[in-house]
């Protein structure tokens, strides 16, 4: 698929977000953070920062982005409704929980409660989004059990990332935090692994000769493309990527995404202000690059059933 770069960071820096309001709003809930208003205020900042970004970055994919509010109005049937509505909709508690902790400076009693659902609204967010791919059953690196984790373990792993450094900045930061960010890191890690095991082991969705119905007269070739020049859905579906890109590409996204954020983390978890706070707060951009890689991979390396008409061995 042709990997568009409005959707890329929407899926990204909406994603870092909706992880960094869930894990603010649990660990709050558990009166694991300080309940100190400019820690509050810088978190919130960040959080809903990057998900407004993202949010008004993925209507530059729209044909009409002044029509993007119709997005809304299929939610029966459509998972980009459903993640439209629970978008706009996770605004009202998470604003709500932020007057609570900045404003009244408490996030107990009923604040816990709000926090609790400002936490599920973004998981659900998070999963409508992974699930407007995972429903498309043309695209083999999309419709299987994978995406949906994979999306996410990548927002709280990355959303994780950016609490640690927020802790680090207001020398708040507690076995609390960084437990759950070691298990976020190897928790993204394992599954971006299998579902790239997954996607090159079981390549194979379907067949010429099972597309065209002609399996049972041998092997299919195509005697001519559809068209003569290039249309929509060869630029759109047809987008291709050398190997050995791919292969340096991935090996990026490893680097960037995991092995310098998780370990320069975690050596940086007992150090001293001066290490610490530059160490997290590096550690959390390196890994939005590399979520940013990744994220076009997604896109880049999904191939659409379509594409078998015109001379694709497999989809």
């Amino acid at each position: 698929m042709h990997p568009a770069y409005s959707v890329i960071l929407f899926t990204t820096a909406s994603g870092a977000g909706y992880g960094l309001l869930a894990m603010m709003a649990l660990f709050a809930a558990g009166g694991a953070l300080p309940i100190d208003r400019w820690f509050a205020l810088s978190g919130f900042i960040l959080a809903l920062g990057g998900i407004t970004f993202g949010l008004l970055a993925s209507t530059f994919h729209l044909g009409h982005p002044e029509r993007a509010w119709r997005a809304i109005s299929q939610w029966r049937s459509s998972w980009l409704s459903r993640e439209g509505v629970l978008a706009l909709g996770t605004y009202v508690p998470a604003l709500a929980f932020a007057w609570g902790w900045v404003v009244e400076q408490e996030y107990g009693g009923s604040w816990r409660m709000i926090a609790v659902i400002t936490a599920v609204l973004s998981t659900l967010t998070v999963y409508c989004t992974a699930m407007i791919y995972t429903s498309l059953r043309p695209i083999r690196a999309w419709h299987n059990h994978l995406t949906v984790p994979l999306y996410l373990s990548i927002a709280f792993w990355t959303g994780m990332l950016w609490l640690n450094a927020l802790t680090h900045v207001f020398g708040a930061h507690n076995p609390n935090v960084g437990m759950m960010l070691v298990v976020a890191g190897f928790l993204g890690f394992y599954v971006k692994r299998k579902y790239w095991r997954l996607i090159d082991t079981n390549p194979s969705w379907v067949t010429p000769e099972g597309a065209t119905g002609l399996g049972s007269l041998g092997k299919v070739r195509l005697l001519d493309p559809p068209n003569t020049q290039e249309c929509y859905i060869q630029t759109e579906m047809g987008f291709r990527i050398a190997r050995e890109h791919r292969v340096k590409l991935r090996r990026i996204a490893f680097v960037c995404l995991f092995l310098v954020p998780l370990p320069l983390s975690v050596f940086t978890m007992e150090a001293g202000p001066l290490v610490a706070i530059p160490g997290a707060i590096l550690a959390a951009v390196i890994a939005m690059i590399g979520a940013l890689v990744d994220r076009w991979l997604f896109f880049a390396e999904a191939k659409h059933t379509a594409m078998l008409y015109w001379g694709a061995e497999t989809s």
